[in-house]
Formats: structure tokens, sequence, C-alpha cells
């Protein structure tokens, strides 16, 4: 396993996911649940600020891997999984439970189709494309925005912009998934014929 310091900050994005979830469950004495929230989003930015210097980074440096570029999209979907849990759990979000399923459900089987695509050789067909990338964006707006559920400067109300963008991320989601699943079909077909 290669170390370097784009993987450590990937390492550490990882190590801040149980205290994105974690600091929800201090007691009360401890922390209000305003606070809470507070603590919550801030650490929820700091590491997606993480998730983007990594790869800027690894880039930078030369120091792209193979391992790197399988830890950094798990980092990510674990980070983002654990955040809608807490809000399932935490901040009145409407059909929160619902986003959260198209959310998780479509990071599973597109990580599955991605595996095998790997496997018949044909991975390029399901790289990122522009449509995930704003979709991550959404998400990475939305979250902490909801995470926050508060008014931001006297002004943003951040749980309605927050709802607003998280549908947006949903509806892109769903959309995303069928755009990898259209390019990958063909190859799918062509590869279970060779199987028969």
């Amino acid at each position: 396993m290669p170390l370097n310091f784009p993987i450590l900050l990937t390492w550490l994005r990882v190590a801040l996911i149980p205290l994105i979830v974690g600091v929800f469950y201090l007691p009360d004495t401890w922390l209000s649940l305003f606070d809470k929230g507070v603590a919550s989003t801030t650490i929820f930015i700091v590491a997606a600020v993480t998730d983007w210097l990594d790869g800027f980074l690894a880039r930078r440096w030369n120091q792209t891997s193979a391992f790197g570029a399988f830890l950094d999209p798990v980092a990510d979907k674990l980070m983002v999984a654990g955040a809608l849990l807490v809000l399932i759990e935490f901040r009145a979000v409407a059909y929160i439970s619902i986003i959260a399923f198209i959310i998780i459900g479509r990071e599973i089987t597109i990580s599955a189709l991605r595996e095998w695509m790997a496997q018949i050789g044909a991975s390029k067909s399901v790289a990122v494309s522009s449509i995930g990338k704003i979709k991550t964006t959404a998400q990475m707006v939305s979250i902490p925005m909801l995470l926050f559920d508060g008014v931001l400067f006297g002004k943003i109300d951040t749980h309605f912009w927050g709802q607003i963008l998280l549908w947006i991320a949903a509806a892109l989601t769903i959309w995303s998934m069928f755009y990898y699943l259209r390019k990958a079909w063909p190859l799918i077909k062509a590869s279970e014929g060779k199987l028969r």
C-alpha cells in the first residue's frame, strides 16, 4: 500500500467520518443541538476540502496510484452515507429516507457496475462524467447546509436551500445512474454473449 501525503489526506477524511456522526451523540449538557450541527458541519467541510486537496496534490506532485484511486471514492461514499444517516436521525428533512435510499442505492449499483466493467476490461466506459461531478457538488453543498440547519449570515435559510439542493442531487443521482447503465449496457450484453 503506497503512503504519501495525498493518501494520508484521504485517510484523514475516513477518520473524520465517525466524528461527523458521533458529535450528534454527545450529551446535550456538552453541546446544544445547534452547536452539534455547527461542529458536524465544520467537520464535514474540512473532510470535503481534503477530498479536493488530495486529488489536486496527487496530480500536481505526480503521486497518483491505483490504491489512491480506490480509496478516494470509497471515502467520499462513506462520508455521504454517514451524513445522510445523521440527517435521517436528527434533522427533519422532508422525505430524507427516500432521498438517502436513492443516493446510497445508486452508489452501490454504480460501484457494482464499475467492478463488472473492470472485469471485462471496459472500465473507461463508466468513467466519471460531468453529470456525476455536478451531482457530487450538489450533495457536498446540500449536506453541510442541512447539518447546520439554521440561518446563515442572517439571510440564508440553510434548511430550505439544503433541501432544494438535496432534491437536485437526488434527481441527478437517478439521471447519472441511467446514463452509466445505458453506456454500459451494450458491453454487458456483448460480454454475456461471449460467456454463452
